[in-house]
C-alpha cells in the first residue's frame, strides 16, 4: 500500500475536486448563435416551466453545436490559497475539433512539480479522455440527471439571465447542486455555481465551484472556472482556470508561446 505524506494527501484531495471540472457537466463548450437565426429556426421562447426552459436549452444548444467546428484558447490553470500564494501554475494552449478531439500543448510551468502532476496534468488528461468518450459519464444538465425550479431572473454585467435552481436525481459526484444563469436572449449558460452532489473524498469537506461563459463571437465559450476546496487539517484550497480564446471556426488572433509538451488521449508525448 503506497505511503503519502502529508503534502501529497492535500494534492490528491485537490486532484479528485478538480476532475469534477474536467468531467462532469462542465467541461464542454456552449457555443451559442443570435437570437434573430434561433427564432428562424421555430424554436420556443420559454416558459413558466423550468423543465420546459431547459428542454428549449437542449434544443438551442444542439442547434449551435452543430456551427462550432473548433476553437483553441490559451488557459492558465493555478492551484493556491486563499492569501495568493501560488503552489503551482501551468499556461497551456487548448486545441478543440468537433465532435470530440481535445489537445493540450504546455507553454510554461511554474511551482511545484508534484502539484502540477497530480493535479494539473492529471486534470487535462481526464477531460481529453472524457471528450473523447474513454471515460463517458452522464453529467448533462439535463432533466434526465436534474429537477430544476425557476428562481427568477437576475442580471450578469449585461446579460439579463434566467436563474434556475438545479437538484440532482441522484448522489453522483459528476453531478452537481447549485444554480444555473442562462440568457435569456442566446439561451446559453452564462454561469454555474454549486458543489458536487456526492462527497468527494474522507479528506474534502466542502468543494464549491463557479464557472463562467463569455459570448465570442456568435458563440459562448468558457471563461473562467474557479474550485474551492475544504481539505482537512490544511484549510482551504482554491483551484483556478482563466480561459483566453484565440481562435474560433479557423479565425485566429494573436499567437501565443511556441509549445514544449502535449496531451493528448494517450497521455503525455
Amino acid at each position: 500500500m503506497p505511503i503519502f505524506s502529508a503534502k501529497g494527501k492535500w494534492v490528491l484531495a485537490v486532484a479528485l475536486a478538480a476532475g469534477i471540472g474536467a468531467a462532469g457537466a462542465f467541461a464542454g463548450p456552449e457555443p451559442a448563435q443570435g437570437g434573430e437565426q434561433l427564432a428562424a429556426a421555430g424554436l420556443a421562447q420559454p416558459s413558466a416551466s423550468a423543465d420546459q426552459l431547459f428542454a428549449d436549452l437542449v434544443r438551442h444548444n444542439e442547434l449551435r453545436n452543430a456551427q462550432l467546428h473548433d476553437y483553441s484558447a490559451v488557459r492558465t490553470y493555478a492551484v493556491g490559497d486563499l492569501k495568493g500564494k501560488i503552489h503551482a501554475k501551468t499556461t497551456v494552449r487548448m486545441t478543440y475539433v468537433a465532435p470530440d478531439k481535445k489537445e493540450f500543448v504546455a507553454i510554461s510551468e511554474e511551482g511545484s512539480s508534484v502539484v502540477r502532476h497530480l493535479v494539473l496534468n492529471r486534470l487535462m488528461e481526464s477531460e481529453v479522455a472524457t471528450a473523447a468518450g474513454q471515460d463517458h459519464r452522464d453529467s448533462s444538465i439535463t432533466p434526465a440527471n436534474y429537477t430544476f425550479e425557476l428562481l427568477g431572473q437576475e442580471d450578469l454585467g449585461v446579460h439579463h439571465c434566467f436563474v434556475v435552481a438545479a437538484t440532482p436525481k441522484r448522489r453522483d459526484t459528476y453531478l452537481f447542486e447549485g444554480k444555473v444563469w442562462i440568457d435569456s436572449t442566446d439561451f446559453a449558460v452564462v454561469q454555474i455555481a454549486g458543489h458536487p452532489a456526492k462527497k468527494l473524498s474522507f479528506w474534502i469537506t466542502r468543494a464549491d465551484f463557479v464557472r463562467q461563459y463569455e459570448k465570442v463571437g456568435d458563440f459562448w465559450l468558457p471563461a473562467k472556472d474557479q474550485t474551492f476546496v475544504d481539505v482537512k487539517l490544511y484549510g482551504k484550497k482554491i483551484l483556478s482556470i482563466e480561459h483566453h480564446i484565440d481562435s474560433v471556426n479557423g479565425a485566429r488572433n494573436a499567437a501565443v508561446a511556441e509549445p514544449s509538451t502535449v496531451y493528448s488521449a494517450g497521455g503525455t508525448k
